[in-house]
């Protein structure tokens, strides 16, 4: 079995700890784990990909189309690196928007999220929606999203890393003072995917 998740983002929003969980979680499960990150202007909010790869693997790098899951923390991040992906995979997608700084500063527009939706939709049909940053905030905290959406992820079809082992390693991840926290943001990402299914 070999198994790959691309995580995609800008800067901030907690890209590099969700990989981190995932690839710990796998770990603990007992399979090979291989890692890459690319984040060279993360700081500046600048877009963030994290290769998670587990199982029978030699490389941290995917080929281009062969991401098992694409869990994307930002919609226009996601739009961008569908290449990554095919039809199969299953896509993770946060509905809350990060304006880049020409957005910001009303030199440039961003397009519509709704309109990323349908673009994406008309690609695959695997398509998974959550407003983490909402979600986050109803668990407490908006910086829970990246919680949610390991909540989410947890609760796609044929995820093999167990919704029980992924909670505990986010919860031995984060700070004490956060714990309750991010566990009400996983549940309620994991919940949130589970009535999107029904």
């Amino acid at each position: 079995m070999r198994y790959c998740v691309q995580i995609v983002g800008v800067g901030g929003q907690g890209v590099l700890m969700a990989s981190m969980v995932l690839g710990n979680a796998a770990m603990r499960l007992g399979y090979k784990v291989m890692m890459s990150e690319v984040h060279g202007m993360a700081q500046r909010g600048g877009s963030v990909l994290c290769t998670v790869r587990f199982g029978d693997v030699e490389s941290p790098l995917e080929a281009v189309g062969n991401a098992d899951v694409i869990m994307g923390f930002e919609p226009a991040e996601t739009c961008r690196s569908l290449y990554l992906g095919n039809k199969g995979t299953e896509i993770v997608m946060n509905l809350d928007p990060v304006y880049p700084s020409l957005v910001a500063a009303g030199f440039e527009e961003y397009p519509e999220v709704k309109d990323i939706v349908k673009a994406i939709r008309k690609e695959t049909k695997n398509l998974h929606t959550v407003e983490a940053t909402s979600l986050a905030e109803k668990a407490g905290k908006a910086v829970a999203a990246n919680a949610v959406m390991i909540g989410v992820v947890a609760g796609v079809k044929g995820f093999p890393l167990s919704k029980e082992v992924l909670k505990t390693t986010l919860l031995e991840t984060v700070p004490e003072k956060f714990k309750e926290l991010n566990s009400k943001a996983f549940d309620l990402g994991y919940d949130h995917i589970g009535s999107q299914k029904e």
